[in-house]
């Protein structure tokens, strides 16, 4: 377990600038180029990526999603998935690390003061990243808190324990997810190095092992009143915090298929050897070799594609926010989670069905694929996705307003 220290004297180079949607995906693959080069050797030996984080912070693409009327490109949903789908095939952590800055900045969009609006939405455009401090051990279940908020003079304090703080190492605010006395969650902006704040490197998950999800102690921490978001008030109507935030889990497992996809065909065609009845000279002529090759992909295909029409439901919810097309959007990521769950999970375990023994040498560390996506797909099971969307269809049944959905 280690205490991270904090610099909160650290200056970053302010963030580029990206024009278009064509840029931002090109921004993105240059990065995915660099980032899976050590991806590897990061996970073997669990070297969290400061360095990636800040030239991701540079790149421009932790801004692509603040609204144009604030300075930013407000790129649509399916571009957002996609840029996650494409950090996460060369590194899953990478790409799961912005996830809670991107619903952080959808929940400020939906509920802030323009005062905030301004001021947050500018730091995002320069660059900053904002962690999430919200999940916690030992409560009822993962939708409670014991995270405390309360009054003091002008301002707040807050106390509690927080665990899974994914992107809180690597931030520049911590955001905090607490109770008030009224059993109201708030969101709060809180400036990493702040007084009373304790980050404990202590996440030890087999999988996405170097996105720092560890623990985040709360020792009466002093919040500014201006720097407080009433975020239960997003699910008091409809929006789509939850669908934004759940269609970039489906770009992370997205991107983690691809991954083990890719990783999959490399070997086949280069060290596995065909079996002993197949009759033929090389693995990648085995005709039952072939035909699960071309069902993993086909998956893929149309786990793509749902993603992509998942976007523009949630796109055109964000513009026209109706209860009607916000339970579309709902129901649409709710599908795109349950594909791309699965078919990282039947990609990651392809990749050795197919490659055989060989493959699991640990110097390899193909393993990483597997251990990425059975632990990412835990977030918000998708048994219950299956649950909500069969319930609206059956009973008329509409989805829950929530976070994970």
């Amino acid at each position: 377990m280690e205490v991270v220290q904090l610099d909160a004297t650290r200056i970053r180079p302010t963030a580029a600038r990206l024009a278009n949607e064509e840029q931002v995906l090109a921004a993105a693959r240059r990065l995915a180029g660099e980032f899976a080069l050590a991806a590897s050797k990061r996970d073997a030996d669990r070297i969290l990526p400061f360095q990636e984080l800040d030239t991701l912070s540079q790149s421009g693409l932790l801004g692509i999603t603040v609204p144009a009327e604030y300075g930013g490109l407000d790129v649509s949903n399916v571009v957002l998935a996609e840029v996650t789908a494409i950090l996460s095939e060369a590194d899953g952590s990478i790409g799961q690390i912005p996830q809670n800055h991107f619903y952080i900045l959808e929940a400020l969009r939906t509920d802030g003061s323009e005062e905030q609006k301004k001021f947050f939405f500018t730091r995002a455009l320069a660059g900053d990243r904002f962690g999430n401090a919200l999940s916690e051990r030992g409560t009822k279940t993962v939708g409670h808190y014991n995270t405390r908020i309360r009054k003091d003079g002008l301002g707040y304090r807050i106390d509690g324990r927080k665990f899974y703080s994914t992107g809180v190492i690597f931030a520049d605010w911590v955001t905090i997810f607490a109770l008030d006395e009224n059993e109201n969650l708030t969101m709060s902006f809180v400036q990493k190095g702040t007084e009373g704040i304790e980050i404990i490197d202590d996440w030890d998950g087999f999988g996405q092992r170097t996105t720092g999800s560890g623990t985040t102690v709360l020792d009466n921490v002093y919040v500014q009143a201006d720097a407080v978001v009433f975020h239960h008030k997003g699910f008091e109507r409809p929006t789509t915090i939850g669908s934004v935030g759940q269609i970039i889990h489906s770009g992370i497992d997205l991107g983690i298929a691809r991954a083990a996809f890719a990783d999959m065909l490399d070997f086949v065609n280069t060290r596995s050897r065909p079996w002993t009845n197949s009759g033929v000279d090389k693995a990648s002529e085995d005709p039952l070799t072939i035909s699960k090759v071309g069902e993993i992909a086909i998956r893929l295909e149309a786990a793509t594609a749902l993603v992509e029409r998942a976007g523009i439901k949630v796109d055109i919810a964000q513009i026209e926010t109706t209860e009607e097309n916000v339970v579309t959007a709902t129901l649409a990521v709710a599908a795109a989670k349950v594909l791309t769950s699965e078919i990282a999970l039947d990609a990651s375990n392809t990749l050795f069905e197919l490659s055989g023994t060989a493959a699991t040498g640990t110097g390899l560390n193909l393993d990483r694929h597997w251990r990425n996506a059975r632990t990412h797909t835990l977030h918000d099971p998708v048994r219950w996705k299956y649950h909500v969307v069969g319930n609206y269809h059956l009973n008329g049944v509409k989805p829950p307003r929530s976070g994970a959905l």
